[in-house]
């Protein structure tokens, strides 16, 4: 960090800040919980400068960047912290990529080295190696012949502190999905990040000191990792961390932990009340939940209110939000269907999708593309200018979704601007579809996409699940859908599958539906 420009001022911010200060404040209070192990606040702030220690010995400093790929355990926090304690950058690495990917990862983000947990370097070192990137190991036993994060530890002096950073250095680099070419590194800043915890935690989201928070959420992933950890270890929370999500598994850490908060995505509160059908267990402590990542259907926010007793709080944002751009606050009845307001302090607005140059705002009520502005936003795309321009004009962020806001400012989204299917020449948009199908009493999940046809230019396809022993036929579930849709609306390809894939993050993975569809 330099202090000769007195333009940028003087003021300081960091991310471990967040872990530090809970430490000091309840160093007895246990922060996160994975098995049978608990780790308290105190604790986990003396292992996390031990890890910053290491690296600090191995020549991390401030702007390097430090690949992580760690599942959910709490080498994670621990590691994550540290490199922010140094004034270095985290690149979360998501933990189903093959080597090829984390190569790319590895040479788009510059990073300095890999620390890589010992279940994932199969794919880790081979990544590692390929691009020449230091590796260091976690959770690997001592005979392995790779270096031990633990052992540099042990043999290295603490730090005393983290080291202060500019509001507008770079915290994180996270890198989108991909669905469109190679993923892009967004750039996350100190600011954006410890902002949103004080948004969340002052005026969105009900988390108290000693609540405890369900943590399956990947923490490579924005969601988990800003919401869950940083939020949840800033209010002084207990995260009950899952390494590998089931809903039957989930059902029963939550009940053996007094759980209080579930944050998920749709597919996992799919894979919750499926597993109510066959678990006997519930909840009881659970207050609400949270979710995020993907539309979730009203059917299932209806059938989690009547099986569970609670309500879900739905809300939305990106990785290049930092992620919580609106939300159905906490404290306020939830709106189903809606993604809530804006959180404080961000403006959500409408704009016209066909104009690509500038921000046309439009009306309430009108049909257009959520554009964002505020505090949360990220510095831009690493080393790409030109995607940077395309996605922040004029100040504000185009999402790529389309939606409307009412005169209340509740927004809500109809879909992806790139799902969207032309049938000829009509707009289709998936999640209408989808909702139509989730409300046919023996459908689980359902993913609506367009498939290329020679006549009417795009066909409308479904893939769905159906519960055990369903007797639908595909034959049925489009005479279900028709007679609720206009005609070029309901699909006329229907596959039933096992289960739907799904992407790291748990996003139902259309691309690949489609692709399939085309192929068969």
């Amino acid at each position: 960090m330099k202090t000769t420009n007195h333009d940028d001022g003087f003021g300081t911010i960091s991310v471990a800040a967040i872990l530090a200060e809970s430490a000091r404040r309840t160093p007895d209070s246990i922060a996160l919980i994975v098995g049978e192990d608990e780790t308290s606040y105190a604790s986990l702030w003396r292992e996390t400068r031990a890890y910053a220690g290491a690296l600090r010995a191995r020549g991390i400093g401030p702007g390097d960047a430090v690949a992580v790929l760690i599942p959910n355990v709490p080498d994670f926090a621990r590691v994550y912290y540290a490199i922010l304690a140094l004034g270095a950058v985290v690149v979360p690495v998501h933990a189903l990529l093959k080597a090829r990917e984390i190569e790319y990862v590895l040479q788009d983000s510059g990073a300095r080295m890999l620390i890589c947990a010992a279940s994932l370097l199969k794919e880790g070192a081979a990544g590692a190696a390929t691009t020449g990137t230091d590796l260091l190991t976690v959770m690997a036993p001592d005979d392995d012949g790779l270096p031990r994060l633990e052992d540099e530890a042990a043999a290295s002096r603490p730090i005393d502190s983290y080291v202060p950073c500019r509001p507008s250095d770079t915290a994180t680099i996270l890198y989108t999905s991909g669905t469109t070419g190679k993923p892009k590194g967004a750039l996350g800043t100190h600011f954006a990040l410890v902002e949103q915890t004080s948004v969340l935690l002052t005026s969105v989201m009900d988390f108290r000191p000693g609540d405890v928070l369900f943590g399956g959420l990947p923490l490579f992933h924005t969601f988990g990792q800003t919401v869950v950890l940083n939020t949840g270890l800033r209010a002084g929370a207990t995260v009950v961390m899952m390494p590998r999500f089931s809903g039957a598994g989930a059902l029963n850490l939550m009940a053996r932990h007094k759980v209080n908060i579930f944050v998920g995505v749709p597919t996992m509160y799919v894979a919750l009340l499926e597993a109510a059908k066959t678990v006997d267990v519930r909840p009881a402590a659970l207050r609400y939940g949270i979710s995020g990542g993907a539309s979730l259907p009203l059917a299932v926010m209806d059938k989690f209110r009547d099986v569970f007793g609670v309500e879900i709080h739905e809300g939305y944002g990106l990785t290049e939000t930092s992620p919580v751009a609106a939300f159905n606050h906490v404290g306020t009845a939830p709106r189903p269907g809606t993604i809530g307001v804006p959180v404080w302090g961000v403006d959500i607005e409408i704009a016209r999708a066909e104009t690509v140059e500038s921000i046309e705002l439009l009306p309430c009520g009108k049909l257009g593309e959520l554009v964002i502005r505020g505090h949360l936003l990220m510095k831009g795309y690493l080393n790409r200018p030109e995607a940077t321009a395309e996605a922040i004009v004029d100040g504000w962020f185009r999402t790529g979704d389309l939606g409307t806001k009412d005169d209340d400012g509740y927004l809500r989204i109809v879909d992806r601007k790139k799902d969207m299917i032309i049938r000829n020449g009509y707009n289709v948009y998936p999640r209408e579809v989808e909702e139509i199908l989730l409300t046919h009493p023996e459908v689980v999940s359902a993913a609506v996409y367009g498939i290329p046809h020679d006549v009417h230019g795009q066909e409308i396809a479904a893939a769905i699940v159906l519960d055990a022993g369903a007797t639908a036929t595909e034959a049925e579930l489009m005479e279900f859908a028709s007679a609720q849709l206009a005609a070029y609306k309901y699909p006329r390809v229907v596959r039933l599958l096992e289960e739907l894939p799904l992407g790291p993050s748990g996003k139902i993975l259309k691309r690949n539906l489609a692709a399939e569809s085309v192929g068969t």
